[in-house]
């Protein structure tokens, strides 16, 4: 089969790579519809994360069910299911507490022999704790916007339940890739008055309104808290998302919370030194981190499939398989927002 292997930074390759099969009895083998390129992903390939040469990449697919281990009881073969970034068991108590981006037994897709999701097939472990059948085989319309919910959704979601976000709220989302996109979504369907986006791009501002962003600031930085500030009458925002994790991004997140506001971040930190001065002084939290994506999923794909929302909107590249290494370099040159994969 064909699967996306990492080299070298900036090299991505689709290689052929061994067939996954069922190697233990909570296993399954899942046929992929879709997969994207996440903005994670560009950490190793921009050469910022350690990598481990021709090793597999991605981790947010959709796709059928072709085979079942034999304790498999919640999906069977031609169910069509989202796969959530992050592999769980379901039993352990921190799957119990809504934590499955945390479960004991499973660190994540990609270890613990799980696959990759930028290929022809994947082997899930876990699967009853991992994967969520959709009803029925949806419409290919729909594909996109349950591709998200494996990871970006669910993401954006946990920064603005992180953020504790609550009706009539004015909230801050800072990054405008997919995830902070989503973001910008969440807080809305939880009913934030005002939903300020920080986005310099045309294409990413005309995504956030049509998510429910009611004001954009295009400024970064110093000017950026200034912007906000004179909007909110010097008071700040009720919470704010981060969606980056860059110290650049946390200093204005921080800058831009009202005293009592929590921080919910989701972006993988980089360099992030967090301001303990300014929370303690000013009675600012922080909240979140990897977020349980399958703990969001049912409620979110019912969101989808009712037409509630289409967070597929992000998606505004799709690629076939053999171009992914176009799909990162335009991700990496801010040519695309997301980019999604077709086997």
């Amino acid at each position: 089969m064909r699967a996306t292997t990492i080299h070298a930074p900036f090299d991505v390759r689709l290689s052929e790579v061994p067939d996954p099969v069922i190697s233990k009895p909570t296993d399954a083998i899942v046929k992929i519809v879709a997969g994207c390129i996440c903005g994670s992903d560009l950490w190793p390939y921009r050469g910022e994360n350690k990598i481990t040469p021709g090793s597999r990449i991605g981790h947010e697919y959709v796709g059928v069910v072709q085979e079942i281990g034999s304790d498999v009881r919640t999906v069977k073969p031609g169910d069509f299911v989202v796969t959530p970034f992050v592999a769980s068991d379901g039993t352990c108590p921190n799957c119990l507490a809504g934590l499955q981006s945390v479960c004991q037994n499973i660190v994540g897709i990609g270890s613990n022999g799980a696959d990759g999701g930028q290929g022809e097939y994947a082997k899930v472990p876990w699967a009853d704790g991992t994967l969520v059948a959709t009803p029925a085989v949806p419409d290919d319309s729909l594909v996109p916007s349950l591709l998200t919910l494996s990871d970006v959704m669910g993401t954006g979601w946990h920064a603005a339940r992180a953020a504790r976000v609550k009706p009539g709220d004015t909230v801050v989302v800072v990054g405008d890739g997919a995830v902070g996109l989503c973001g910008v979504l969440a807080a809305s369907r939880m009913g934030a008055e005002r939903v300020v986006a920080l986005s310099r791009h045309e294409p990413r501002q005309k995504i956030a309104r049509e998510f429910g962003a009611t004001q954009i600031i295009a400024e970064r930085g110093d000017e950026a808290t200034t912007a906000v500030m004179e909007l909110t009458d010097g008071v700040g925002a009720d919470a704010v998302l981060e969606c980056v994790g860059t110290n650049q991004s946390f200093e204005t997140a921080f800058a831009v919370a009202r005293p009592g506001a929590t921080v919910g971040f989701v972006g993988v930190p980089h360099g992030v030194e967090v301001p303990i001065g300014r929370m303690f002084s000013r009675n600012v939290g922080l909240a979140g981190g990897v977020a349980p994506a399958r703990a969001y999923l049912p409620d979110l794909m019912a969101d989808v499939l009712s037409g509630e929302i289409n967070p597929g909107l992000v998606f505004d590249l799709e690629l076939p398989l053999d171009q992914v290494a176009e799909g990162y370099k335009a991700m990496h040159e801010r040519r695309a927002i997301k980019v999604l994969l077709r086997p």
